[in-house]
């Protein structure tokens, strides 16, 4: 992805007409290229004719969830960045959003400034890094290798897909090896200071099945009882 605010399309998924056409005019002045849909299967229609940098999804909707739409693009390997949109904002609901593949997660209601804030955090975070005046050494994650500077996962069937959020948090992970990282210090690097430790763990889970051999048994990226985690790279 290259993109900035300026140039990104995002896709509005939203049953509620009102909210709709109020999110598409705001984000619009802010510079967006903005479409709009009413459900998951427009969404569906929408995604397979045209390219979005970003999607916001409302999470109930007559028909296919939120949810359901976002696991579903996960598995066909649908890696655009997701912000979550519900009225449930209790911690289960958010841990339930990363667990099934979302970015972020925002609770109605809200301040459509923070709205687009926090798009424009996740695109800067999905977005190429600037090319470093010193590069970094390539992490060897078993038969797979991180180029850090890239923020991308290399292995023996080429570039593998990760979400802005799993690419941040390898990132994070990898320019600090053996050290330990706090799950308040992941946060702020992910640029979600607000998340709780749940939500970090839920985001270690999903990067642990794209790296290691046995998540279960993680070899790479281990836990630090009370403390975080560290990356211990290797063969």
């Amino acid at each position: 992805m290259n993109t900035t605010a300026d140039t990104a399309h995002l896709l509005v998924v939203d049953d509620d007409a009102r909210l709709r056409d109020l999110l598409q005019r705001f984000l619009a002045d802010q510079g967006f290229r903005v479409t709009a849909v009413a459900d998951a299967a427009a969404a569906r229609r929408a995604i397979g004719s045209m390219m979005f940098d970003l999607l916001v999804l409302d999470v109930m909707m007559p028909g296919e969830s939120g949810l359901s739409l976002t696991e579903s693009l996960r598995r066909e390997g649908n890696e655009v960045p997701i912000l979550m949109l519900t009225a449930r904002g209790a911690p289960e609901d958010r841990i339930s959003g990363f667990e099934h593949g979302v970015d972020d997660y925002l609770a109605k209601p809200f301040d459509p400034r923070e709205l687009a804030l926090r798009i424009r955090t996740i695109l800067r975070r999905a977005a190429p890094p600037p090319a470093p005046a010193q590069h970094s050494a390539p992490v060897q994650l078993g038969p797979r290798w991180f180029d850090v500077d890239r923020a991308e996962l290399r292995g023996p069937e080429g570039i593998q897909r990760l979400t802005g959020g799993e690419a941040s948090l390898l990132q994070a992970l990898a320019r600090r090896t053996g050290e330990v990282l706090s799950r308040e210090e992941i946060a702020a690097a992910l640029g979600t200071p607000e998340a709780g430790e749940r939500a970090i763990d839920v985001q270690v889970t999903r990067l642990r099945r794209k790296v290691e051999t046995d998540p279960r048994e993680p070899r790479f990226i281990q836990t630090v009882r009370h403390r975080g985690y560290v990356l211990r790279p290797g063969p």
